[in-house]
């Protein structure tokens, strides 16, 4: 009788139990390797995916998208993904913007940050995280791993970004309007880095109602966009936001498409003018100085 060898048996056990998606086999950087402060507990509990969404986050993390030597500028952006704070839309405001930054010399950093309300959490089970202390913290920690890790991945420190989608720009938001120094005493050397971002871009954010976020003529500048048709506290919210950082006296830049709506996120698929969002922002990027020239 014919056997199948045991290497295939594995190889065909994997593809059955590989999710309808998967991310690139990039490194994946635990933003604390022993678990997050409140969370050491929880941190070995396997994430949730359901289709091209991700959830039950206990041990948020980085996913690495680092551009060629020949192409890399230097500029790094922390890419926070969207879905209502109750999973990660990874795809398309996740694991598509890695890539397209990354092939634009661009390092990119998909952050799974904790959620404020997990659908994994059992129903009539209190949440154990919140946007503004967790979600945040993880955001802040982002920018301190990868300063941190600068020379290693070939980002310049003064060059940090955040960049978020829908719930993602709520947290990019209060990243970048809540940014904190390093604490050069701190035993953890990763501690002692800055968590403030040098620049920050919102793609169709929540958070923009919120009454307690303080802008200033200090605030980085901001990258804006989101379609005229989307909710009204995001398309009428977002223009406010660029007055309000314009009054400020801090830097903005608005894009505000006709024919779109939420969500359209990075998608091979999405050829309107929305679609070219990407670009749009990375001519601002080098309009801003933070893309130094390729060495190619």
């Amino acid at each position: 009788m014919k056997t199948t060898p045991l290497f295939l048996v594995f190889v065909t056990a994997l593809a059955l139990v590989r999710p309808a998606f998967a991310a690139d086999p990039r490194p994946v950087v635990p933003l604390w390797p022993n678990g997050a402060p409140g969370s050491e507990a929880r941190r070995a509990e396997p994430e949730k995916v359901a289709n091209s969404n991700v959830s039950n986050i206990h041990h948020p993390s980085l996913l690495v998208y680092l551009p060629s030597k020949d192409t890399a500028t230097g500029a790094a952006v922390i890419v926070a993904p969207g879905g209502g704070h109750a999973r990660h839309a990874i795809q398309h405001e996740g694991y598509n913007v890695g890539e397209w930054l990354a092939s634009h010399g661009v390092a990119a950093f998909v952050l799974k940050y904790r959620l404020a309300k997990d659908d994994a959490t059992p129903a009539g089970q209190p949440q154990p995280y919140t946007v503004d202390r967790d979600a945040l913290a993880d955001a802040q920690r982002a920018f301190r791993v990868v300063r941190a890790r600068a020379q290693e991945w070939g980002v310049r420190p003064d060059a940090v970004g955040i960049l978020g989608f829908s719930a993602g720009g709520e947290v990019a938001l209060l990243a970048a309007t809540r940014g904190a120094d390093g604490q050069p005493s701190a035993p953890d050397p990763i501690e002692r880095q800055s968590a403030r971002a040098n620049f920050y871009a919102l793609i169709y954010p929540g958070g923009l109602p919120r009454t307690d976020i303080e802008v200033t003529k200090s605030t980085p500048p901001v990258f804006l966009a989101a379609g005229y048709g989307d909710r009204q506290n995001i398309a009428e919210g977002l223009a406010e936001f660029y007055l309000k950082s314009k009054r400020a006296g801090a830097l903005a830049e608005l894009h505000m498409y006709a024919g779109a709506n939420h969500g359209f996120g990075v998608r091979d698929t999405n050829k309107s003018p929305a679609g070219a969002w990407t670009m749009r922002f990375h001519e601002w990027l080098g309009d801003r100085k933070f893309l130094a020239p390729s060495s190619k």
